[in-house]
Formats: structure tokens, C-alpha cells, sequence
């Protein structure tokens, strides 16, 4: 199956940084007849949006110094990615979600601070911090995807509700929505812990890891709020069983729920079953220091430190990524529908500067946060199995969340000993 852009969302910190991993065999539907000079590797994962490779292709071969050949590469990407980046055969310049603390630690990707340092202001802080460390920065955004609250507007109005602005809020009218024929509330067909992940925790005013490198929900508000959750499970307030997941549109544009967490990839399509009827929210706040929340995630331009040619693909990245701002907003908006990393762009974009998509930047601007490099997979399976248990069992939050807290604890202590 083709991958999308939203996968990311979900995949969030769960990307393979193991080695001895098989590396798949790629399309090479790349042109490497586009300029002359060096030839040069570029991998894509196999996104699922129409004309993104061709466009892709086109970029490339609009490149005059050099010979870019792309690699639309199927099957689990990240795990091609971490094999190949171990040695010197692998690409020159690579789309990734990350990249990860241990490519960084392990010298695989080169440091790119002197190509974004003109620019580094008009990239969204939430978005630029994970590619990060040491003060280096290590990949250059491509867009910006981010998640929302979708509401049906006439809904809530027939059963004389407001959009949630509060955790219990929401509980609450997923409550009041529920009836014979829809759920009030669409988290994914697990219950919610594989879409939302981190996020409550950052409603409750918390994050995952603390700026000084620790663990950021070892508080009681963590167990508080990740406890409400169930509420939702054991309300039978949620849509479970759904014939698509949570990051399909489906089941809120048919009318299976009165709410449904997504993408702002859907934000078109939902649109074009409804009309103007829906809105967007943030996650909700919940607890006095609570906060709206915001997850947001970006494919990332990388270049291999390891490659023959690594000076030719870091002129390749800035041309591309920094110097050819219409390709940028092109490959942001012209094939799904997401933010373009860099402010300066997201603001004349006239698709986004009105009506709900209007609504959807300001709040990435206003409460957008995006997971922490120092999140590892291990730290994140942990506490996704957790916060599983918890929705759909009951578990004991706290007694989850501490046994999480160790766990992300040494991942931490590991990733920054080998400083």
C-alpha cells in the first residue's frame, strides 16, 4: 500500500534506528539527465497523494548542477533508511521523519545549520526543534502536517453544545452526541492511544521530555488526565470498528460520528461532503495549567554524511529546500492539502488564509508542538501500550505512567551519555 504524508503523524518517535535491517529494493523513477556535474541518490517514501511523484521528478530534473536521480522506495521506508545510512552505498539526500538521536550520534546525516542559518527564523520553532541538537540542525523541514478536532457545527447546535473547550468538556458531549445511529466521538479504531499519543499529556500543560532532558509527565496531572480517557471507552462514547481509521475523513463526512480527530490532510475532502458545516479545534485543555494542544510533524530533507558526494547534495538541499520557495509551496499544497514549513510562505498561501484552514494554522502557530528528538521508539512503544491499556482496560494510569517513566527515563540517560 502506497504511504501517505499522514503517516507520519502516527508513526510519530516509533521509526527503527537499528541496523542489519534488510533494505528493500526502490523504484528508480527518477530523471539523472537533468544537469551535469555529480550524480546524485535521492529516496522518497512511496506517498500515496496523485501527482507527488511526478512533481518529485520534476524538481529534480530542474536542478542544473547536478545529476539527481530519485527513488520512490516502497515498504517500510525507515527501516531502509537506518540500513543503508550504516554505510557509504546508501543515498546522498533522503526524505525523513527525523532524523532520529542515534543517526545524529552515529555521524550518519550531515549537519546543515550554515544552509538554513538565513532562514532558520521563518521555520516554525515546534517544527524545527526535533531536527535539532547540540545547537547543530540536522534536516531541513519540507512541510508541515498537523492534527484537529473536527466538529459537525449543526450537531452540537441541534443538541445545544459548544465546542469543547475543556478534556471534560469534550467527555462530556461525546456523552450528549452519542446515539443510536452515531458515536460522538472518533479517536481511531483502537480507542485513541495511536492517534493521540503525546498529546493529552502536553493538554495537561506537561510534554513528553522536559527541556533540561528529563522525563516531562512524571506528575500526578499525567495519571488525572490520561484517566478521563477511559471515561470516554467505558461512556461508549467512541466510534470503534470504523470501515476506515482515524486518518481517513470517512467516518465523520458519512455521518458515523458527531466528532472525529484527523489530519489537516482531510480538511479538503471534509469539506467537499459537508460544506461549512464542520469546525476545528485543538485538543482540548485540561487541569488549571492546562494548555490547547497541537501535534504537528514534517518530512524532513537530510543529507548523508557518508555518501561520495556530500557537498553536491547539501547545494542540491539548499537549492531545493531553501532557494526554490515556489517548489516548496508547490509540494505542500498542490498535491494534498498541508502547511508549508516556512511561515513566510504559509501566510500568502491563499488556501490556507481563510475558513477553517485559516483556523488550522493559527492554532499550529499558537499551540503546536511536535514529538522530542530525545523520544525514542522504545520510549514511545512503552508508553503507547500504556496508554492502550489504560483506555480500553481501565488500568491504573498511575501506576502505567510510572513504570513508563522508567522505562523513558534510562532511554534518556542512554541517547545523552554517548554526548
Amino acid at each position: 500500500m502506497p504511504i501517505s504524508r499522514r503517516q507520519l503523524m502516527a508513526a510519530g518517535a516509533g521509526l527503527a534506528a537499528a541496523g542489519g535491517l534488510p533494505t528493500a529494493c526502490g523504484s528508480d523513477t527518477g530523471r539523472a539527465d537533468g544537469g551535469s556535474g555529480p550524480r546524485l541518490s535521492q529516496w522518497y517514501h512511496q506517498y500515496g497523494e496523485p501527482g507527488t511523484r511526478q512533481a518529485v521528478e520534476r524538481y529534480a530534473a530542474a536542478y542544473r548542477k547536478a545529476r539527481v536521480r530519485v527513488e520512490w522506495r516502497p515498504g517500510n521506508y525507515d527501516q531502509q533508511t537506518a540500513a543503508a545510512l550504516l554505510g557509504s552505498s546508501g543515498p546522498d539526500v533522503f526524505e525523513v521523519n527525523g532524523p532520529t538521536i542515534e543517526q545524529i550520534q552515529g555521524g550518519q546525516v550531515a549537519d546543515l545549520t550554515e544552509l538554513i542559518k538565513d532562514v532558520k527564523d521563518d521555520f516554525h520553532p515546534a517544527v524545527l526543534a526535533p531536527k535539532t541538537y547540540e545547537g547543530r540542525v540536522w534536516g531541513i523541514p519540507q512541510l508541515v502536517d498537523t492534527q484537529l478536532l473536527y466538529y459537525r457545527k449543526s450537531l452540537l447546535r441541534a443538541a445545544g453544545l459548544r465546542p469543547p473547550a475543556t478534556l471534560d468538556a469534550l467527555i462530556d458531549a461525546a456523552r450528549e452526541l452519542t446515539t443510536k445511529r452515531a458515536k460522538g466521538l472518533f479517536l481511531g479504531n483502537d480507542g485513541g492511544a495511536s492517534a493521540l499519543a503525546g498529546t493529552p499529556l502536553y493538554a495537561a500543560g506537561l510534554s513528553l521530555v522536559t527541556p533540561g532532558g528529563t522525563v516531562g509527565f512524571d506528575e500526578p496531572a499525567a495519571a488525572r488526565t490520561l484517566g478521563k480517557l477511559h471515561r470516554l471507552y467505558a461512556d461508549k462514547s467512541l466510534l470503534l470498528g470504523a470501515p476506515t481509521d482515524w486518518a481517513n475523513p470517512a467516518a465523520f463526512a458519512q455521518g458515523l460520528t458527531a466528532m472525529q480527530w484527523c489530519g489537516l490532510w482531510a480538511l479538503p475532502q471534509i469539506a467537499k461532503a459537508l460544506g461549512d458545516d464542520f469546525g476545528v479545534l485543538p485538543f482540548p485543555p485540561d487541569g488549571p495549567a492546562g494548555r490547547p494542544a497541537v501535534p504537528v510533524g514534517a518530512w524532513t530533507a537530510a543529507v548523508s554524511a557518508r555518501g561520495g558526494h556530500r557537498e553536491a547534495a547539501e547545494a542540491f538541499v539548499r537549492w531545493l529546500w531553501i532557494e526554490r520557495t515556489d517548489l516548496q509551496k508547490d509540494f505542500a499544497l498542490s498535491y494534498g492539502f498541508h502547511i508549508p514549513a516556512r511561515a513566510s510562505l504559509a501566510a500568502t498561501a491563499d488556501r490556507l488564509r481563510q475558513g477553517a484552514a485559516a483556523e488550522a494554522v493559527r492554532f499550529t502557530e499558537e499551540h503546536g508542538f511536535a514529538q522530542p528528538l530525545l523520544w525514542t521508539a522504545a520510549s514511545q512503544t512503552a508508553y503507547l501500550d500504556a496508554l492502550n491499556r489504560v483506555i480500553k482496560e481501565g488500568a491504573d494510569p498511575g501506576a502505567q505512567l510510572r513504570a513508563v517513566v522508567r522505562t523513558a527515563g534510562a532511554e534518556l540517560r542512554r541517547v545523552q551519555k554517548r554526548r
